[in-house]
């Protein structure tokens, strides 16, 4: 309990906000704090300062959209990806602020979040492609996006 307590100090103290609050809970209660304590570290060093407020609840939405078994816990498939939580968490959080970063040079003044998530997924988990012959990440968006509106 110590370590939670901790944990949230130092995150609410860093991004006092509580979508960073309720994303790491959610890693808590799915993955246990210890867990929890590396998807903060991976958000921490993976996602700018100024986006963590808006990205990390993605990041959380991920983990249980993809809902992988050890080692694929964020969906990430690359084999340079490490196969530790940890790993995929980081290489999870970069991926969504590289393609954070792509979204705004190119997306209109108005946009919403929701069209963010749109953008991701056909990066992330594309309709159609080669790994996905039970057609599962038709899914995705919608996945991602009742997550984070529990998170955020």
């Amino acid at each position: 309990m110590r370590i939670i307590t901790t944990s949230l100090l130092i995150l609410a103290l860093l991004t006092p906000a509580h979508a960073q609050v309720n994303a790491y809970m959610a890693i808590v209660k799915k993955d246990g704090s210890a867990n929890a304590i590396q998807f903060v570290d991976a958000c921490m060093v993976n996602i700018k300062k100024t986006n963590r407020v808006a990205l990390n609840p993605i990041v959380a939405a991920i983990r249980y959209s993809e809902n992988g078994k050890p080692g694929r816990e964020f969906g990430i498939l690359h084999s340079r990806c490490p196969d530790t939580f940890r790993g995929q968490a980081g290489w999870c959080a970069a991926t969504v602020q590289k393609n954070y970063d792509r979204w705004l040079r190119t997306k209109p003044k108005e946009c919403t979040t929701q069209e963010f998530i749109v953008f991701l997924g056909a990066r992330y988990c594309p309709v159609g492609a080669d790994n996905d012959p039970a057609n599962l990440n038709k899914n995705w968006i919608r996945n991602v996006t009742h997550y984070y509106r529990k998170f955020k």
